[in-house]
This record gives structure tokens, C-alpha cells and sequence, in this order.
């Protein structure tokens, strides 16, 4: 069995003042802390995501935070999870995937997605589509990324998007892999067709169990090798050296529902248990936050027990 692999997901920064202040150094230290432990870090693609702030928490924009992270984290791999694709030109997006995969040598993963936040979509006068329109446009968008950084120049003409006689150089060497976040059948439809990876967030293995079955028939549907699709999952992780401590840090916050919304919540054995379901119905990727920031014991503890009995 290949080695499980953990991605640490960026936590937003604090209102408070004082915790603001240091959030910066906190963060660097928690990134040098996972430096050749982890295989990748993550930020989350939101602009003002209104239950984040209800935690008195903020968004910091993604592509920035990605370029300063991979210039001082070299060990790292680095994406989001995921882009909102309705935030960003695509032939925008492929500039930028290919120009911080040339910087970053090599270490650029596309994570990307259709969104869903429609408060968010408005306050920043972006227009909030039906769902089967985002899809249609994510589709679009996936054609044109994939297309710039393959071809020499590129002319597409779609019903959302359109590039004429585009070029992207330097170009993408190696490719970034696409990750695609999806839960619903289009969305596992295309997934199938385009993803290298896909990936579900705080997602309960009764849901996956599911989840699971609906992606391996779209597959099968678009001509695709499911084992050909890696799959991760994304979300909330509270490691704590009791199951008291976890409870306490969790609160209303983080799910616990095996059938609904779920994150790691527990001690290192009990993280254990709760991943392993996920590990042998093919989940070869953790990307988890670290609960009670800027605490680091839900790391150290990944880092020192859990890592090493999932890869043992």
C-alpha cells in the first residue's frame, strides 16, 4: 500500500489584535514544523466567508498567500482547496497556475471548483449562477487551463468563456496536477473526466461510503480506471493527548456525524480509527487543518503519532 500522505490546510487569520499581530510567525512556525512531514500545504479560496468571520476569523486572498508561502517553504507543495472558478478569468488562472509552477519549481497543484457561496459571490459584484451553469462554466474553464498550458496558442470559443489566439509561457513543466472538489453527480461526472485527484471536505465515511460508489460509476461512464484518480479528503482535525481536550477546543465548530458533517476529532489512537474507513476505501491524502491554533499539539501529535502507525 502507498504511503498516506497529510497536507496542512492554512488557518484564517484572527480579528484579535494581538493574535493578529503574531499570526505571521505562528504560521511560519507551524510550516517549518511540517516541512518534509507533510507533503503539501493548502488555503482555503474564500474573500469573506461569512461563518468564518462569526469565529472572528478572516480570509486572506489565495494566489498571494501562495506565492509568499512557496518562496519561504521550499519543502512544500502548494494549492488551494479549492478555487472558485467564477472568481477568476480562466485564462487568468492558467497564467498564474503556470507562472507559480515555474517560480515555485514545480510545486504548484491546481485545486479547483465550481463554489457555492452566493453571499460572498455578491458582496464582491460577482454574478452567482445556477448550479447547472457553474458546472458548465467550471467545464469550460478546466478546457481552457489544460489547453494553455499544452498548446503553443490557443483559440476557444465556448457559451461562458472565450480566449482568442491565447499564449501561456513560460509553460507549466511538469504539469500541476488538477484536484477537483465534488460531491454531486455533474460535479463527480466531471471530476472523472479531468481530475487527477478528487477530493471531498469534512465529509463522514458514511457519506463517502456513497460518495464513493456514485464517483466509481461516473467513471465508468466517461471510459476512466477509477484507480486512476487519486482521492483526499479536506477538513477539521483536533489531535489532542485526551479526548476531554479535543471536546473542549471543538465546540460547536467542528463536526462529529459519521452520516453528515465530520472532522478528526480525538485522541491519536481515536484520529487513527476515524481514518483508517477512509484509507481503505482509497483516500490516499489527508489535508487537514490545526485545531486550537496557534497551538501545535494537533501537529505534533499528527507528526509523531499518527503518521507513523497509518504508514507503518
Amino acid at each position: 500500500m502507498s504511503q498516506v500522505q497529510f497536507g496542512f490546510i492554512l488557518p484564517q487569520v484572527p480579528r484579535d489584535h494581538a493574535m493578529r499581530m503574531t499570526f505571521l510567525e505562528d504560521l511560519n512556525r507551524a510550516l517549518e514544523l511540517v516541512s518534509g512531514r507533510f507533503d503539501s500545504v493548502w488555503v482555503i479560496d474564500h474573500l469573506m466567508n461569512m461563518e468564518i468571520r462569526s469565529y472572528g476569523l478572516d480570509d486572506i486572498e489565495s494566489f498571494t498567500t501562495l506565492a509568499y508561502l512557496a518562496a519561504l517553504h521550499p519543502q512544500l507543495n502548494c494549492g488551494q482547496s479549492v478555487i472558485c472558478q467564477s472568481f477568476r478569468n480562466p485564462a487568468l488562472v492558467a497564467k498564474m497556475g503556470a507562472t507559480l509552477q515555474f517560480l515555485s519549481g514545480g510545486r504548484f497543484l491546481l485545486g479547483i471548483g465550481a463554489g457555492g457561496d452566493e453571499s460572498e459571490h455578491e458582496a464582491y459584484g460577482y454574478d452567482f449562477a445556477p448550479a447547472r451553469v457553474r458546472v458548465e462554466q467550471l467545464e469550460e474553464a478546466l478546457q481552457i487551463i489544460k489547453a494553455m498550458w499544452t498548446q503553443e496558442q490557443v483559440t476557444f470559443s465556448g457559451v461562458h468563456y472565450r480566449v482568442n489566439g491565447a499564449i501561456c509561457e513560460p509553460k507549466p513543466q511538469p504539469l500541476p496536477p488538477v484536484m477537483i472538489g465534488a460531491f454531486k453527480p455533474k460535479m463527480l461526472r466531471l471530476t472523472a473526466k479531468y481530475a487527477d485527484e478528487w477530493n471531498v471536505s469534512s465529509t463522514g465515511i458514511g457519506i463517502y461510503h456513497r460518495l464513493v460508489e456514485e464517483f466509481e460509476r461516473a467513471c465508468v461512464d466517461v471510459g476512466r480506471d477509477p484507480s486512476t484518480v487519486r482521492r483526499s479528503w479536506g477538513g477539521g482535525c483536533i489531535c489532542m493527548p485526551t479526548q476531554e481536550e479535543a471536546d473542549h477546543i471543538a465546540g460547536d465548530r467542528y463536526g462529529r456525524d459519521p452520516e453528515g458533517e465530520f472532522d478528526f476529532v480525538g485522541t491519536p489512537r481515536q484520529i487513527i480509527e476515524q481514518m483508517i474507513p477512509f484509507i481503505d476505501m482509497g483516500v490516499n491524502s489527508f489535508m487537514v487543518d490545526c485545531g486550537g491554533f496557534p497551538s501545535l499539539t494537533t501537529l505534533e501529535l499528527l507528526i509523531n503519532e499518527v503518521i507513523p502507525a497509518l504508514n507503518k
